[in-house]
């Protein structure tokens, strides 16, 4: 059969992702301020450090999921040819959610049966399975769960073409990815391409994260003789394949959560196949810009089983396998100003014998890059990336819509005198079809929101819109060009505006003038006292040591928020951060009941009894009931140590953890 491209709704088994913060990301993340020791050589470069952030802001962060699982529609967009049948969700990140060889009918990716959002991302929700594609950030992308554009379009042999796209706000570049089979290949083609239209030279950051089945006696091959990895006292350069007495190419025999990056020559082709003992499997290749690899694994250890529970409901075990633009995952890369980069992935299934592939690793890496290498001589995937070139900038037809901050940095540059962003992409058309409810819903049109005109009205007039102080903030402002507009009318035509000054406030917040953020958020809640306001100068008087103002100035915007449960895990973050324990259980007392229910809030009022004296009940609470913390943060150890100090407390001695509530993947 020819390669056809479709489109359906079907069925899926999904824990609803809930409304994303009213508040913005200020709070640094857990471990995001600890420094990592890197012992390596002066040709290294993998530029540890260079590019990462502390926050989300200015995306907002998903709280509110549960673990409740019921029946959700969701768009899909299938690829078919005689060999392969690729099905993508454009609303949950554009993710490739399987991949299936028609000729032994089995899916060469991970694919879960349910889609359940974790707390593993840099806006937390996160879910595991398929092909998922991060940019622009250290970790798990901010669009992870978001709706991509998503646009169809042909080539001059009539081939259709699958094109998901988005702007990114943080490092203000678009990215776009275009999927098609060809007629007679096994392999998917996959063509990206990032665009940097500004003057500066942006971090950037991407990998092509892949969940894999994890086989019995399976196998992950690449084309390096040596790793990074942090074998426990910092990051450093290591030869394969044993690290610690493991061959850690045997993912089942890996002690303990790891990432390893494979350093690969740069002559080298660019591969990692994940085997079966069989030799069968799926093989990952690319051009050359895409110049690493990695394999993460969970390990294999009761927190790391506990893990692979939590994240599924009966789909089994997975690693990764991963594509990135960098060497390792420990900082972003420079990329020069009015930049494009491009590279082509393909995906499909390779054979081996097994006696080759379970070879010692140098041997078994000689035999499946023999193989790699033919399949490259075939499908020549660098003249494919040239020659497609022009295709790449060939508009398509707008089917779904993804979010308006493209349409809304079109205005900004227009006001700057700057050309609009890529010119090809749609992000202002009318889309085909309409947004099925899935994970978040997002307008049935492209374009300018109703608060994103009232912000272009602003570039022009000076004047900033102002909003009832009950609504939460529509948007948090991340453009120096808002900012500097903002600045210059501050104290004329917005002297008097609440929100201009918070507003204001966050701008000098996020770029860590923390003496004028203060002046404006404090001059926004003098002119009208709002929860918003209240909440940013919570988080600056926690970080600057002031806790007790910290606590007073939280629980105040809290009692504008009552029926906010973001709001709520925000101060409940807060109060903890602040040891305010008494505080904690007063407010946990006058909660409605599906907010003592809801298990984040629940396990901080039990570590505050804990702190209380009651560690008893604590246990007791612990011992004699299933609680499960649906937004358990990977690394997380709370929950062990919250039941370790119970018990202490309790026994007058160290008790064995039970395994319910052991998440230490990191230990052997």
């Amino acid at each position: 059969m020819k390669p056809v491209l479709s489109f359906h709704t079907e069925t899926f088994t999904a824990s609803p992702l809930g409304p994303a913060a009213s508040v913005p990301d200020l709070l640094p993340r857990a471990g995001s301020g600890s420094r990592t020791l890197f012992f390596l050589d002066e040709d290294d470069e993998i530029y540890e450090g260079y590019g990462k952030l502390a926050t989300s802001y200015p995306y907002r962060q998903y709280t509110c999921y549960g673990r409740t699982l019921k029946k959700m529609e969701m768009d899909t967009a299938v690829l078919e040819n005689d060999f392969l049948k690729a099905v993508f969700l454009p609303g949950l990140g554009g993710r490739l959610w399987s991949l299936t060889d028609k000729n032994t009918g089995k899916n060469l990716l991970y694919t879960n049966d349910v889609i359940r959002p974790s707390n593993l991302a840099v806006r937390n929700a996160w879910a595991s399975g398929g092909a998922e594609w991060n940019i622009g950030l250290t970790g798990h992308s901010p669009f992870t769960m978001d709706q991509l554009f998503t646009a169809r379009l042909a080539d001059e042999k009539g081939l259709p073409i699958l094109r998901m796209y988005e702007y990114e706000r943080i490092r203000k570049v678009t990215f776009q990815m275009d999927f098609w089979l060809e007629e007679h290949s096994a392999f998917l083609h996959c063509r990206m391409r990032i665009f940097n239209q500004t003057a500066q030279v942006v971090p950037m950051y991407w990998w092509s994260n892949i969940a894999a089945p994890e086989y019995e006696g399976g196998r992950v091959i690449a084309p390096a003789g040596w790793v990074y990895t942090n074998p426990g006292d910092g990051v450093r350069r290591l030869p394969l394949p044993f690290i610690d007495g493991v061959d850690i190419s045997y993912y089942q025999d890996i002690p303990k959560q790891a990432d390893y990056f494979f350093n690969i020559p740069k002559d080298a082709p660019k591969y990692i196949a994940n085997l079966g003992k069989d030799g069968y499997g799926l093989v990952h290749m690319s051009t050359s810009r895409l110049k690493s690899r990695k394999l993460f694994s969970w390990g294999n250890n009761e927190g790391s089983d506990n893990w692979q529970d939590f994240l599924t409901k009966d789909a089994g075990r997975y690693v990764e396998i991963q594509a990135g633009l960098g060497k390792t995952q420990y900082g972003c890369i420079p990329m020069a100003p009015h930049t494009a980069w491009e590279w082509l992935e393909l995906y499909g299934p390779i054979q081996a014998s097994p006696e080759s592939a379970c070879a010692p690793y140098l041997e078994a890496e000689r035999n499946i890059r023999s193989i790699v290498q033919h399949l490259l001589n075939e499908l020549k995937p660098e003249r494919t990336l040239a020659a497609t070139k022009a295709l790449a900038k060939t508009s398509g037809e707008l089917l779904f819509c993804g979010s308006g901050y493209a349409a809304f940095e079109d205005v900004i540059r227009k006001f700057s005198g700057e050309a609009p962003l890529s010119g090809h992409l749609d992000f202002s058309g009318q889309p085909k079809y309409p947004v099925k409810p899935g994970f978040l819903k997002l307008s049935d049109s492209a374009g300018l929101s109703k608060e994103h005109e009232r912000l272009a009205g602003f570039l022009k007039t000076g004047i900033f819109p102002e909003y009832p102080v009950t609504d939460a903030p529509y948007d948090f402002l991340a453009d120096d060009t808002l900012f500097m507009r903002l600045a210059e009318t501050i104290g004329t035509v917005n002297k008097k505006n609440w929100y201009a000054h918070y507003q204001l406030g966050l701008c000098y917040f996020i770029k860590e003038d923390f003496p004028r953020a203060k002046t404006h958020l404090l001059a926004s809640s003098s002119i009208k006292e709002n929860p918003w306001a209240l909440h940013a100068l919570a988080v600056l008087e926690c970080l600057h040591g002031s806790k007790r103002k910290a606590v007073s100035s939280i629980i105040s915007g809290y009692a504008y928020r009552k029926e906010d449960l973001s709001y709520l895990k925000e101060t409940w973050r807060i109060l903890l951060l602040c040891h305010a324990y008494d505080e904690i259980v007063t407010l946990y007392d006058a909660l409605p009941g599906q907010f003592q229910n809801e298990s984040r809030i629940r396990f901080g009022y039990m570590q505050a009894l804990s702190h209380t004296g009651q560690e008893k009940d604590v246990l007791d609470y612990l011992d004699h009931t299933d609680f499960v913390l649906d937004d358990l943060r990977e690394g997380e150890d709370a929950l062990g140590d919250l039941w370790r100090l119970a018990y202490k407390s309790v026994h007058g001695r160290d008790g064995i953890l039970p395994q319910k509530y052991n998440f230490d993947s990191l230990q052997d």
